[in-house]
């Protein structure tokens, strides 16, 4: 086995056979932390970005952040009861995108496909970034490389997925259960405070904040419409990762729908009862929030700012601390697992985005290399691909959630609408063949969970394009218009390379002539044994070429050949440029233009060699003349293979792999490999 072998096995352990995929499928207690968390963890930052909102007008508007949270939680409730009746309806995984290229078409198919796409990569870019944004505040050395350190936990990230989705959701289970319970235990803590008249306040709670520019003034009807707007389009970032669960339904136990339906149901409940907690303890302690980046707006008691080393904590973190006062170990368990859940809460994007991308690649929306699966079972490229992508994003936006968060919700509540709708053609079209009453009431019944969803996944959608267009929402639709094209490129491309290879009865017609040409560099044993393999294959014309730089080198391998008695012709192609590939090239196609229903048969010899570095000293005329007559019509290319005896040393490499017995094949019945005594190994 080789360094590269080892390093690979290193960082993604021992390979498992195609077999072992029912072994990687998820139980309810590890598919709540491996598709829920990103939903969890946007409690978060949803709740931040509601107060930041408001903050706009001054801390006055606060009073409308707990109708706000009960507006989104509402809309929550609508779609985790909606997608319940998607993962029964559609279990095969393709979730949005099954159902909107199934009901509405497949331009509609392709536009969820985008926007799912699109949304993955912002669902790591943002949870990343937020995890290394409380990182900061809890490691100075982390303040001011955000970017960096958000990189550095993709990188790891993307490690744990390649090995695999059981293990890697093994992993995640502890952070995220400890996130749930930690927040739990907090807000029973500080609810219990609030009705015993102890609850204490938090650390912004003596600021003042100054309304931004354009908000001076008392906010007229329609300004206040327009402002809760924006903070309610904010806060329904809440909503992101309740799609992944109905994406990732293959990935569940048996019976996978009800496993499914059932984790979605207690990420309903947890994720709107620690949003709407958040808020409601925030605004009782006198929470005093605004962005990041304008802290310039907030004042102290006396009015005087801040000052450039203000330190703006997290909402949960100031919760946190003050909820615990007196009690530092609950503030660091609460602080530390909200960070690593944030990290973890990208582990969503990392099991949909592959899953989305193999059934796109399978449906020739995407190459078919995303379908293809790893080492471990994963979909290794789709989720390398995923890594590059959020990385870029990490790079452009400097790991600022705020920023990054005006381009999130867009394409979710695309693929929410178009999917409702597609639901309810679903159920439409079911019913008009169903005869049996109760299932028509179910069906009835589930038709109008969906119509409930679809009014209010596309209100949202209106609000979301309205407040955040300008703010960069422009910038998630022209990516999705991108996505769209690419994907309908793809196919066209597909469906066209289709139509050129099927076969027909003219595909059956034998040419009627091989034309075999051996090309010649020295007279050696891989020439001789190339010009042995030619003639076995009975070509009508066999004849070696010679491409000649130089006349006197010409002149030795004439009289070699004769003084050997070769029975093969041998031509010389003389090259005045000292060209080697371009004579070959012109030679094959002169042969081919003269008997178009013939083959030009080209038995090129090659080195088989055993170090890498050896490759850069051989085979490179080969190499760039077989790039060339591939791309000629009517001529074939022939490698005809002569082992020198380093490659003995990649032989033996090999069979060291073949030897190694991996942990339990024994207990399997796994066939061991016999050494070179001829033993097996558990002999």
């Amino acid at each position: 086995m080789g360094v590269g072998d080892v390093s690979k096995r290193i960082l993604l352990g021992r390979k498992l056979r195609s077999s072992q995929l029912g072994e990687t499928l998820l139980p309810k207690r590890i598919a709540l932390p491996v598709f829920a968390s990103d939903a969890l963890s946007s409690v978060a930052y949803a709740p931040d970005e509601i107060f930041i909102m408001l903050a706009l007008a001054g801390a006055s508007t606060y009073a409308w952040s707990w109708k706000i949270g009960i507006a989104v939680a509402v809309v929550m409730a609508a779609v985790v009861a909606s997608y319940r009746q998607t993962v029964h309806a559609y279990p095969s995984g393709g979730g949005d995108y099954e159902v909107a290229k199934v009901n509405l078409g497949a331009n509609a198919g392709m536009t969820v496909g985008a926007a799912l796409l699109v949304d993955y990569v912002l669902t790591v870019a943002v949870s990343i970034s937020s995890g290394a944004q409380y990182a900061a505040a809890a490691i100075p050395a982390v303040s001011g490389h955000e970017a960096t350190f958000a990189i550095l936990l993709v990188g790891v990230l993307t490690a744990l997925n390649l090995r695999g989705v059981r293990e890697s959701g093994t992993f995640f289970a502890i952070p995220t259960y400890g996130f749930i319970v930690g927040l739990g235990v907090m807000f029973g803590f500080g609810f219990f405070q609030w009705m015993t008249g102890g609850l204490g306040q938090v650390e912004s709670a003596g600021l003042q904040i100054e309304p931004s520019p354009g908000y001076e003034q008392e906010l007229t009807t329609i300004g206040l419409i327009f402002l809760l707007a924006r903070a309610f389009s904010s806060g329904c970032a809440a909503l992101t990762g309740v799609e992944a669960i109905s994406n990732g339904v293959p990935a569940f136990r048996r019976p996978k729908s009800k496993n499914a339906a059932t984790t979605l149901l207690l990420l309903g409940l947890i994720a709107i009862t620690m949003m709407l907690s958040v808020i409601t303890l925030a605004r009782q302690m006198g929470l005093r929030y605004v962005d990041p980046h304008h802290l310039d707006r907030l004042r102290n008691a006396d009015g005087s700012p801040v000052g450039d080393d203000f330190d703006q904590h997290t909402v949960i973190a100031q919760l946190a601390k003050a909820i615990f006062d007196g009690f530092p170990p609950g503030f660091y368990f609460v602080v530390i697992c909200t960070g690593v859940v944030l990290v973890l809460a990208a582990n969503t994007a990392f099991n949909g985005f592959p899953v989305l991308g193999s059934i796109l690649a399978k449906d020739r929306y995407a190459p078919r290399a995303l379908a293809s699966r790893g080492d471990r079972l994963a979909y290794s490229n789709g989720i390398v691909f995923l890594a590059v992508m959020a990385v870029a994003l990490i790079w452009v936006f400097d790991a600022q959630v705020t920023r990054l968060i005006q381009l999130y919700i867009v394409g979710v509540f695309i693929s929410f609408t178009l999917s409702q709708l597609g639901m309810i053609r679903h159920w439409t079209r079911h019913l008009d063949t169903e005869k049996n009453p109760a299932a028509r009431r179910h069906m009835q019944r589930s038709r109008v969970i969906n119509t409930v969803g679809l009014a209010f996944t596309g209100t949202v959608l209106v609000v979301v394009l309205v407040t955040k267009f300008l703010a960069g929402a422009w910038i998630t639709l022209l990516a999705m218009g991108i996505f769209f094209l690419i994907m309908r490129g793809i196919r066209k491309h597909y469906d066209r390379v289709a139509d050129e290879l099927s076969a027909d009865d003219s595909d059956k017609v034998l040419p009627t002539r091989v034309h075999a040409i051996v090309l010649v560099s020295k007279l050696h044993k891989p020439t001789l044994r190339a010009l042995a393999f030619a003639k076995a294959t009975r070509p009508n014309v066999l004849e070696a070429i010679y491409v000649s730089a130089d006349q006197r080198e010409a002149d030795q391998i004439v009289d070699e050949w004769d003084r050997r008695g070769l029975d093969v012709p041998l031509k010389v192609l003389y090259s005045p440029y000292r060209e080697l590939v371009r004579p070959v090239v012109e030679y094959a196609t002169e042969i081919r233009q003269a008997n178009p229903r013939g083959v030009v048969a080209v038995y090129i010899p090659e080195y088989v060699v055993g170090h890498w570095w050896e490759q850069l000293l051989h085979n490179q005329t080969a190499l760039r003349l077989k790039g060339r007559l591939l791309f000629t019509p009517g001529v074939m290319v022939t490698s005809v293979p002569y082992q020198l005896s380093s490659s003995k040393v990649a032989l033996a490499r090999a069979e060291r792999g073949r030897r190694r017995v991996l942990a339990g094949d024994v207990r399997r019945g796994a066939p061991s490999v016999p050494d070179r005594r001829g033993y097996r190994q558990e002999d």
